[in-house]
């Protein structure tokens, strides 16, 4: 079967599925998110090379961004980890053809080329090398300097889903990702070992010898040719590959199927929020929250250490504390009905902590802008995201098993405080006010370095202890089951 071929197959498996014919505010709605980026790229790329100049007259602008190109590909394989996947393609029907898996596997492998996260930097890479050039860099080792970046993200891109292969068979997928950058970091941040300062010699070398491109030429086919291997062995009828070449049908939320025996509870939970007056304002609090920095960063008075892990904790918490706040009052219209299911308590719960924990990641990503006010700020900020997910998804979730109100879904959600009791008043002393005193007191006490350290050393040992406090949670909710039947059975 020839690449043409297999072309005209996903072509008409787009547009005759219902994902196209459903799933038009979906579109829209990412085209959104993609132009978001594109311009916030755009202008960094633009703005980068006079805003470095003149802030730092005695350096070399390439030499600075060198210097950070380490935390940048850190970066870039993190965001890579919880947001990209394998491209999907029906390939079950393939196996039973006389196609042979190989040259299916370098088909999906060579679309994952194609992924936004590889055309992303370029709005940034290409402004910046064209203003090298016009401020008189050698063409030929600013093309190389260019084309160095085009392959580490081409790398970075198929390491990500070597990593995710491997992080699939534990029962925290995530946990790799997080040792593995959170070790390369610790490394350098403590000099055990310079690898940002290694990283910036590498780019250096190649823009001065442009025939070392072949070294990291030779890393991206090795990787890919890994990657060839590893889902080669996996590409049968029978195998666990199979959930991730399903296709994804948007509008029927066939995507929540890759969180296994949570998926039901996660598409209750996302009709639940688009369907009604009252959850729909947990999404556009989206918006408020977000901003909600820009009341007290362009303040100076206001603008302090302890101020930015505040900021963040809302910033990034916003849905958390929105929606969060009233589990399970937001099935209590028939809660009675899927408690008489043969349900597991724990997977009904872990949606709820699987829904909270992306919107922090997401809103985190979306905050990033506010690293025009600072470095500090999106440090702060990647600290208070990590406690949200270690520490506040499961304070979240042990004041709700105290929930006995129920709510009305179809009311209005401006000004109703129906649901609301002593709960939601007071879990805002741990979910806010906790995380300030731990950051301003070892602020105090040492720096802010230090001060962000500890709020994410307590995110982390949340999330590495998320199946024991998963585990007391829901003990908590069974014991308070009937409570919360026959509170909800009540009027309002």
């Amino acid at each position: 079967m020839t690449l043409k071929q297999f072309l005209n197959l996903e072509w008409k498996q787009y547009f005759r599925s219902s994902y196209w014919q459903k799933s038009i505010a979906i579109n829209i709605l990412l085209v959104f998110f993609a132009l978001y980026f594109i311009v916030m790229f755009l202008f960094l790329g633009i703005a980068l090379y006079p805003g470095l100049k003149e802030a730092f007259p005695d350096q070399d602008p390439l030499n600075i961004v060198n210097s950070y190109m380490f935390y940048y590909i850190l970066i870039d394989l993190v965001l890579r980890f919880f947001f990209q996947k394998l491209p999907v393609m029906s390939v079950k029907p393939l196996l039973t053809l006389p196609v042979k898996r190989s040259r299916v596997v370098h088909y999906v492998l060579r679309k994952s080329v194609f992924s936004f996260f590889n055309f992303l930097p370029l709005f940034a890479f290409v402004p910046f090398s064209i203003m090298l050039l016009v401020n008189g860099y050698p063409t030929g080792s600013v093309l190389a300097w260019f084309f160095l970046t085009i392959l580490m993200s081409l790398t970075i891109n198929f390491l990500n889903f070597i990593i995710e292969s491997f992080s699939s068979e534990t029962e925290l997928s995530f946990l790799p990702i997080i040792v593995i950058a959170g070790g390369l970091y610790a490394l350098d941040f403590f000099n055990i070992v310079s690898i940002s300062g290694l990283v910036a010699e590498a780019y250096a070398s190649i823009f001065n010898n442009p025939i070392f491109l072949l070294v990291p030429l030779a890393l991206l086919i090795g990787v890919y040719l890994l990657n060839h291997r590893l889902l080669k062995s996996k590409l049968y009828l029978d195998s666990s590959l199979k959930s991730k070449v399903e296709t994804v049908n948007a509008s029927a939320m066939e995507w929540t199927k890759r969180f296994g025996d949570i998926a039901p509870f996660l598409q209750l939970d996302l009709k639940l929020i688009w369907r009604n007056k009252r959850t729909k304002s947990s999404v556009w609090m989206l918006v408020l929250g977000l901003l909600y920095g820009l009341f007290f960063y362009p303040q100076e008075q206001m603008s302090s250490p302890p101020f930015y892990a505040f900021v963040g904790i809302f910033v990034t918490g916003i849905f958390l504390i929105n929606f969060g706040q009233f589990i399970p009052a937001w099935d209590s219209g028939y809660y009675k009905m899927l408690m008489s299911q043969n349900i597991k308590y724990e997977q009904y719960l872990k949606s709820k902590f699987t829904l909270m924990a992306m919107s922090v990641i997401l809103l985190f990503v979306l905050s990033i802008p506010y690293v025009y006010f600072g470095w500090e700020i999106l440090v702060a900020h990647f600290a208070a995201a990590i406690y949200n997910i270690g520490v506040n998804t499961h304070v979240i979730l042990i004041g709700g098993s105290y929930n006995r109100k129920k709510i009305d879904l179809n009311q209005r959600a401006a000004f109703n405080y129906q649901g609301t009791g002593a709960v939601q008043w007071l879990i805002g002393i741990p979910l806010m006010l906790l995380p300030l005193a731990i950051f301003a007191g070892v602020y105090y006490l040492a720096n802010f370095e230090f001060a962000c350290a500890t709020l994410a050393a307590f995110g982390i040992i949340g999330i590495v202890l998320h199946p024991k406090l998963m585990t007391y949670i829901t003990q908590r909710y069974t014991n308070s089951k009937y409570k919360m039947i026959d509170a909800f059975s009540q009027d309002t």
